[in-house]
């Protein structure tokens, strides 16, 4: 099974659903992690140009952690865009490259219009990437693949419909968080937020909810042509 993973910023990803992508992996299935950016704005010390190196290198170690790939379509903070031509083309060749049977996104009404227009993104993109005569460098992909939404920043607004329990995968999850140090050491120092308790304290909370120890939520897009008759989160 081939699992393509679509966040906004090179943490998100991490902080809502690695835990879900670690048991993929553990199971032999193919998965791919990408950021629409290349968080590059993510720090008041650090400059841009310095911050991209770092994040994209946190990211690519945080994707190994799990044994997963890790791709970056290298936009700018706060330029995502789900119209911009270009963007949309660089996500279809991803998936078109890719071929998922499954895509995990952000919730269409996160807590940020980066995050919302990434959701968005990834809908058009993995309709668009069946499309013969969309220009791109890989042919189209026939399956238009099934999409689930995973959960917001600290669950807020976002009622999951289907869950996964975590509970052996908590301690990957975190480990792989804790390779972005650069946001996980900043938002601890400067907001005091331990972002690492964050996720942790979240996973728990959805586990209360479905008998695990810990879980991850997700919502699926409840649109034709996307639903199939077996379960596609492990």
């Amino acid at each position: 099974m081939n699992v393509l993973a679509v966040g906004c910023h090179p943490d998100d990803l991490e902080i809502a659903c690695f835990g879900t992508l670690a048991r993929y992996a553990a199971r032999g299935d193919n998965v791919v992690t990408c950021s629409i950016t290349n968080g590059n704005l993510g720090h008041v010390e650090i400059m841009p140009d310095d911050l991209r190196r770092i994040r994209v290198a946190e990211a690519t170690r945080s994707a190994q952690v799990i044994g997963a790939e890790y791709r970056t379509l290298d936009v700018s903070d706060l330029q995502v865009e789900a119209c911009n031509k270009e963007i949309a083309e660089k996500l279809i060749e991803v998936i078109r490259d890719t071929k998922p049977d499954v895509i995990i996104t952000h919730n269409p009404d996160d807590y940020m219009r980066d995050h919302q227009q990434a959701s968005r993104l990834a809908f058009d993109a993995s309709f668009g990437s069946s499309i013969p005569h969309i220009v791109s460098a890989a042919e189209a992909y026939g399956t238009i693949a099934p999409l689930f939404y995973m959960d917001t920043l600290a669950g807020i607004g976002f009622i999951p419909t289907e869950y996964v329990d975590i509970t052996e995968t908590i301690e990957l999850k975190l480990k792989a968080l804790s390779c972005h140090e650069s946001q996980v050491k900043w938002m601890l120092e400067h907001d005091n937020i331990d972002f690492i308790d964050f996720a942790r304290t979240n996973s728990k909370y959805r586990g209360l909810q479905c008998g695990a120890l810990y879980a991850e939520g997700f919502r699926q897009y409840a649109g034709w042509p996307r639903f199939r008759t077996t379960r596609m989160l492990p």
